[in-house]
């Protein structure tokens, strides 16, 4: 391929503009790893991006993308040979490197990692950095004493991605899981994942005059942020955690200390991005292991590159379910 296509974002008199274009091979400069793209998927950080929103793409022109899968073409170090398949999730693409949005892309051998075992490339990007970053999120919830007893562990914005595979580990994992949404249609579908109850997302942003509520989490993954985030704090049990890792409700976090120095509660902060190369074959090994293929299957769509402009307002509006693949060959 001495050219292909991508989705390119430039910058127009301030604005972030979008357009489809056929790009020269010779243009990929970033990395020792050239993979012909077959997948990406579509994160809410994607739909910012795409969408023109200030905040995230760092460098112009941009193929956004923050992730891939595909199999190898190029590689100048042994550690990957043409022909095998590899996965690139959230490493800064979409921000300063181009991502995957495109037929072709170039990585650094650091951020690039096998196709994880028993996963297609497809079920790779189902998973993506939405799933990754769940798991990611249970692991460190474990890492902070979190065992499969006691008082329910809470999902927030549990139809989302992130949430969706977290109620997928959890409920795997043996834990009793509350998922939070302001999608009463969608408790079939969270409930299919493993979701043991279904609590209305209003119920924990609505706001208290005390610094803390009775105990009723053991942990939380918090997808959310802002007044969400506030209010999982204030119920959590003694020496529970909360995973953080979005704000898709708000950066603001307006809360007490009483939660931290009387309960011992944990704000355990999570970024995907600059994790270590070991991290990343730890946390892809969990999923394997711990993310049931029938509830991946369930919680996904595929769809073409060419919707992207479409599908990026939609997550941004909270109107996707789960996951959505991106097949960036249609």
């Amino acid at each position: 391929m001495t050219t292909f296509r991508a989705f390119v974002l430039r910058q127009v008199e301030g604005q972030s503009l979008g357009a489809f274009e056929d790009l020269s091979r010779s243009s990929l400069t970033h990395g020792d790893v050239l993979i012909r793209v077959a997948f990406s998927s579509l994160n809410y950080k994607d739909g910012l991006a795409v969408t023109g929103k200030p905040g995230v793409v760092r460098n112009y022109p941009m193929v956004p993308g923050v992730d891939l899968a595909g199999a190898v073409i190029e590689s100048q170090i042994p550690e990957f040979t043409p022909g095998e398949n590899v996965v690139v999730t959230g490493c800064g693409t979409s921000e300063t490197i181009w991502g995957g949005y495109a037929q072709l892309a170039r990585m650094k051998h650091e951020h690039v990692v096998a196709l994880p075992e028993g996963l297609s490339l497809e079920q790779s990007m189902a998973v993506g950095t939405a799933g990754f970053t769940a798991m990611q999120c249970v692991m460190a919830l474990e890492a902070h004493g979190l065992k499969p007893a006691g008082k329910p562990v809470l999902v927030t914005g549990a139809a989302g991605g992130v949430g969706s595979v977290a109620v997928a580990i959890l409920s795997h994992l043996g834990y009793h899981v509350a998922a939070s949404t302001g999608r009463p249609e969608l408790t079939d579908y969270l409930k299919s994942l493993g979701a043991a109850e279904i609590i209305d997302r209003n119920t924990l942003s609505v706001a208290s005059p005390r610094p803390m509520e009775p105990e009723r989490w053991s942990a939380a993954v918090d997808t959310v942020g802002g007044d969400t985030l506030a209010g999982v704090i204030r119920s959590m049990s003694y020496g529970g955690s909360v995973a953080a890792c979005g704000l898709a409700g708000g950066f603001k976090l307006n809360t007490s200390v009483f939660p931290f120095i009387l309960r011992g509660v944990n704000l355990l902060g999570i970024d995907s991005v600059r994790t270590s190369k070991a991290t990343r074959l730890a946390i892809w090994s969990r999923v394997s292991k711990d993310l049931p293929l029938e509830k991946l299957n369930a919680m996904f769509d595929v769809e073409p590159l060419s919707r992207i402009a479409e599908l990026g307002e939609l997550i941004i509006a909270g109107k996707t379910r789960g996951r959505v693949v991106i097949d960036v060959n249609r």
